[in-house]
């Protein structure tokens, strides 16, 4: 698809408000809370606008403003990304992506819900698709992507949705793997950057090639364990992939050595992490001091250099491409982590860690569906299958007490996102923190 494409978004810094400009932030912070990617969930948000852009528009009689808004809710506070479209009164009430009805009869519209700003956004980063045929692609959390078919290689199109000042994971990794030549991940095609201060500038957007009609590993994998179907060999493939990134990512990025301090870094984080669970989950209270044995035990043992990873690596960010095989996305990183540490070099086993927690979230996810031993035998194969693949393409071994701690932190990780977000699946993490610890 050649080069990547970059444009700078520049904004208007917000030095007073007007009444317009108050009622649109409030129509903003009603809506807000209810967005799948609003951070600070169970928090009533408290907005101030930092900047605004207007781009031209594409449909008559509207406006579209890309707006930079701080929630300072928080004692760390979040900066969102939200673009809107102010479109005139006859807009049908039952438009999708509403956002709230304006004091002169019209609607504000989530921007992604709105063709006039596709457009705009297909212009900036991919103008050789066809901007009408904008799609938004539903289901997502933390982002939110839109879906461009034109003549071609579709697009898809992420918009993040919480921004970060400087470098991003996503776009720098996945850019660097494409333009190596590895056929793993999807070519890049363009970014979208502002600049929203003096001194603060990110991605709002970055496109790239669009598998369509492909299943994700996750799928794949769910239909495998509910027909009874062995996923050994896809999983061995699987870690095979997973090690050709891997191996690449270590050619085109420094690996330091994992010394005292860079180990000790890591563990503040398992440790800051496991304060948060147990003060949000409680019953992970009774296994805190079995988990802080094996993080111990992990410290004590030999890690291998350090090297940029995916972060937040499970079944849903793989697809099974016809013809290219497992195709790995979205080198964003955990959510939950702070972006200074999804920046640094970590240990590639926090990736192979997060791949066999999907492997049980498959099989837990099913419970209710099959027989439980089955299925706790289908994730063992398949997790079995993964460590073997990937083996076979390092020819280093990686079990051992460092990736139980890694994994038991991913657990950790998933029992605070789940008690925030789909309670009914806390158990799944709940049990693998007591197999994990090896308590009954």
């Amino acid at each position: 698809m050649g080069d990547l494409r970059r444009r700078l978004l520049s904004f208007s810094e917000i030095t007073s408000v007007d009444a317009d400009t108050r009622e649109l932030v409030a129509l903003v912070q009603e809506w807000i809370p209810a967005q799948r990617w609003f951070a600070s969930k169970g928090t009533a948000p408290r907005l101030r606008l930092l900047a605004a852009a207007t781009l031209p528009p594409e449909v008559p009689e509207t406006r579209v403003h890309v707006l930079i808004i701080r929630d300072e809710a928080t004692a760390t506070g979040v900066t969102y990304h939200v673009p809107v479209v102010d479109a005139e009164r006859s807009t049908p009430a039952t438009y999708a992506g509403i956002i709230g009805h304006r004091g002169n009869g019209n609607i504000l519209v989530d921007g992604p819900r709105h063709p006039a700003y596709t457009a705009a956004l297909a212009h900036a980063v991919a103008p050789q698709v066809e901007a009408a045929d904008g799609r938004v692609l539903d289901g997502e959390q933390s982002n939110t992507s839109i879906i461009y078919r034109g003549e071609g290689q579709p697009v898809i199109c992420k918009i993040y949705r919480q921004l970060h000042v400087g470098s991003h994971p996503d776009i720098d990794l996945q850019s660097a793997l494409a333009r190596s030549g590895c056929r793993r991940v999807p070519a890049a095609v363009g970014v979208w950057e502002g600049a929203w201060s003096p001194t603060a500038s990110g991605a709002l957007a970055f496109a790239q090639e669009y598998f369509p009609d492909v299943q994700d590993a996750w799928r794949v994998a769910r239909s495998a364990a509910l027909a009874g179907r062995s996923f050994l060999d896809d999983a061995r493939t699987l870690g095979e992939a997973t090690a050709d990134v891997h191996l690449r990512l270590a050619e085109l990025f420094p690996t330091p050595p994992s010394d005292a301090i860079a180990r000790r870094a890591i563990a503040t984080a398992w440790d800051r992490r496991l304060r948060l669970a147990v003060s949000e989950v409680p019953a992970i209270q009774r296994h805190r001091a079995a988990i802080a044995e094996v993080y111990a035990a992990a410290l004590e043992t030999t890690w291998p250099p350090l090297q940029r990873i995916h972060g937040d690596y499970h079944l849903g960010q793989v697809l099974q491409v016809p013809g290219r095989g497992w195709v790995l996305l979205d080198f964003e990183g955990e959510p939950l982590r702070p972006m200074t540490e999804r920046l640094r070099p970590d240990a590639a086993l926090r990736d192979i860690a997060g791949m066999l927690r999907s492997f049980d979230y498959v099989a837990g996810s099913l419970q209710n569906e099959g027989d439980p031993e089955r299925l706790r035998e289908w994730a063992a194969a398949a997790r079995s299958g993964f460590v073997r693949g990937y083996e076979r393409r390092t020819q280093h071994p990686s079990t051992g007490a460092l990736l139980d701690a890694f994994e038991l932190d991913k657990a950790v990780y998933e029992a605070i996102y789940e008690a925030r977000n789909r309670p009914s699946w806390l158990e799944i993490p709940l049990t693998a923190i007591d197999r994990l610890v090896d308590t009954d």
